[in-house]
C-alpha cells in the first residue's frame, strides 16, 4: 500500500479523499486542512462519504510531511496563490513524495513551462527524489489525452477543437466565479482570468502538448474573447442574485496556429444562467459537458458528461480530474523521479476497482 496524503478539502480535495480511499493500492495516511473548523474532523465526513475513515484532519504540515508520505494529492487552490502552491508542492517533492495536483497551470506542459516554475521543481526532484505530475479536466484530460486518443480514429485530421460548455452557477467556488471570471460584475470590470495573455498562460500548454504529440509546429497562439450581459436579473440556487446588465456569459478561444490556420483550438463557453447568450454552443443536456471535435475525415465528435455529489456536473468534472491524478500515483511511484506531464503518464484502466465502493 502507498501511504498517501490529501492536502486540501475543497472541491477537489473532497473528491480526492474518496478516490484515494477507493483505490486498491493507496492508503489514506493523512488529510491536511487550512480552516480551523475542519481540524479534527474525520476524513470520511469531510468527503461526504457518510462514514468515518479513522483519519482526523490536521493543519500540521510539518508533522505530516515529516512522516514521509510516499504520495501527496495537492488539492489546495493555486489560482490566487501560485507562489505559495509552488512552494508547498516543492516542499513535498523535496521530501521524496510523488505529488499530483491540478493547481499549477504553468506546469501542465513541462517542456514549455516558465523557468520560474520549472526550475524550483527540478531542484526539488534532484534534492529529494520525488516527482510531480500536474493535470486536471480543462486544462487537463479534456484537452490532451482525450483529443489525442480520438484523433487516432481519423484518416485525415484538419483540426481539433476542445470545448467546455458549462453553467457556472453549479460551481462550488463563488469567489472564482464572481471575481476571477467576472460573473455578476459590471461589464467594465476586467476579470483577472480573462485578461490578455492569461488564457494562454492557462491553456497554452495544452495547445503545445497537442502539437507535440501530433508532431506539428505551432506558429503562434492567439486568443479571442466575447462577453455578454444578462438581459434580466436571475437568482441561482447556489450563489444568489446576478443583476441584469452585469456579465452573464463568456466565450473565449485559445487558438494554436499551424501552417497559418487555427487548427488546435480550446474553447470555453461559460454562463451563469442558460438564458444568457442562447445562440452560443450549449451542452446536449444538463448543466455542462466537455466536447472534442475532430475536423477531417471522418468528422468525429465526442461529448463527455460527468455527475457527482447529487448529479452536479461541476463536481463531476472535478471528480474526473481527481481520477486522472490519483490513478497516476501508482505509475509515478514505480517511475524514475522527475517532472512529468500528460504525454508521459498513461491513462490507465481502473484495474482492481470494478465493483468497489
Amino acid at each position: 500500500m502507498i501511504p498517501t496524503v490529501v492536502w486540501g478539502t475543497g472541491n477537489v480535495g473532497r473528491a480526492a479523499i474518496r478516490a484515494v480511499e477507493a483505490h486498491p493500492t493507496l492508503d489514506l495516511a493523512a488529510v491536511l486542512v487550512h480552516s480551523p473548523g475542519k481540524v479534527g474532523r474525520d476524513a470520511g465526513d469531510l468527503a461526504g462519504l457518510g462514514r468515518g475513515l479513522g483519519v482526523a484532519a490536521t493543519d500540521d504540515v510539518d508533522a505530516v510531511l515529516a512522516a514521509g508520505p510516499r504520495a501527496v494529492v495537492y488539492a489546495a487552490s493555486g489560482d490566487l496563490r501560485p507562489d505559495e502552491a509552488l512552494a508547498d508542492v516543492g516542499r513535498a517533492v523535496r521530501g521524496g513524495a510523488v505529488v499530483v495536483t491540478p493547481s499549477l497551470y504553468p506546469l501542465y506542459d513541462r517542456r514549455g513551462a516558465p523557468p520560474e516554475f520549472r526550475e524550483p521543481v527540478l531542484a526539488a526532484v534532484a534534492a529529494g527524489g520525488g516527482s510531480l505530475f500536474v493535470s486536471g479536466v480543462d486544462p487537463g484530460w479534456a484537452n490532451d489525452v482525450l483529443p489525442l486518443l480520438v484523433s487516432g480514429l481519423g484518416t485525415v485530421v484538419d483540426g481539433i477543437r476542445c470545448q467546455e460548455v458549462f453553467d457556472y452557477s453549479t460551481y462550488d467556488q463563488e469567489e472564482s466565479v464572481r471575481f476571477l471570471v467576472g460573473m455578476g460584475q459590471p461589464m467594465e470590470y476586467e476579470p483577472p482570468m480573462l485578461a490578455p495573455s492569461v488564457p494562454t498562460m492557462v491553456w497554452g500548454g495544452q495547445i503545445r502538448l497537442l502539437a507535440r504529440a501530433l508532431e506539428a509546429e505551432v506558429d503562434e497562439i492567439r486568443e479571442t474573447l466575447e462577453r455578454r450581459p444578462l438581459d434580466t436579473t436571475v437568482r441561482t440556487r447556489t450563489m444568489g442574485v446576478f443583476e441584469a446588465g452585469t456579465q452573464g456569459a463568456v466565450r473565449f478561444e485559445v487558438q494554436g496556429f499551424v501552417g497559418g490556420e487555427p487548427r488546435l483550438v480550446i474553447e470555453h463557453v461559460t454562463r451563469i444562467h442558460p438564458s444568457c447568450a442562447p445562440d452560443w454552443p450549449v451542452p446536449p443536456d444538463g448543466d455542462g459537458a466537455h466536447r472534442v471535435i475532430v475536423e477531417g475525415r471522418p468528422r468525429i465528435v465526442v461529448t463527455v458528461e460527468a455527475d457527482d455529489e447529487g448529479e452536479n456536473r461541476s463536481a463531476g468534472g472535478n471528480a474526473t480530474a481527481v481520477g486522472r491524478l490519483v490513478g497516476a500515483v501508482e505509475w509515478l511511484v514505480a517511475a524514475e523521479p522527475g517532472l512529468y506531464d500528460a504525454l508521459d503518464v498513461p491513462l490507465r484502466p481502473a484495474a482492481g476497482r470494478l465493483g468497489r465502493k
